[in-house]
């Protein structure tokens, strides 16, 4: 069994169903998860690549994701670490990078910057490696 971190876009290419997660994977996240996700989805939604009772769908799809999302005192104080460390202005990033760097195998996400962010904090494993 493997414990997978994820963000938000890969939360939400499982609910689309062009990625999956095989059976014995364990999924945790930060606890703002389900909020970026509606984040995007309300972005698509307002751009006219969505229609807005697909994306009220694809929110309920996040919310029954089998998945830990987690926002303890243990991973905050963790993401103030990290994100004085690297002198960020925010965070965010930070909560999910402590989230996986506490409670996870590897991190998954396809957004490079945060991938970049993850070095020296959490390995990285890619959307395939949810499916195997």
């Amino acid at each position: 069994m493997t414990r997978f971190a994820i963000d938000a876009p890969v939360a939400l290419r499982l609910v689309r169903g062009t990625a999956t997660v095989a059976e014995g994977h364990q999924l945790v996240g930060a606890a703002a998860l389900r909020s970026d996700a509606m984040a995007i989805l309300y972005s698509e939604v307002r751009v006219g690549s969505l229609a807005e009772k697909d994306a009220r769908t694809l929110l309920e799809g996040v919310a029954g994701l089998k998945i830990r999302l987690l926002g303890d005192r243990g991973s905050r104080a963790l993401a103030w670490r990290i994100a004085t460390a690297r002198g960020w202005d925010d965070v965010r990033r930070a909560e999910l990078l402590a989230v996986a760097s506490l409670q996870a195998d590897a991190l998954v996400t396809e957004d490079a910057a945060l991938a970049a962010d993850a070095d020296g904090i959490v390995p990285l494993a890619s959307v395939g490696d949810l499916a195997r």
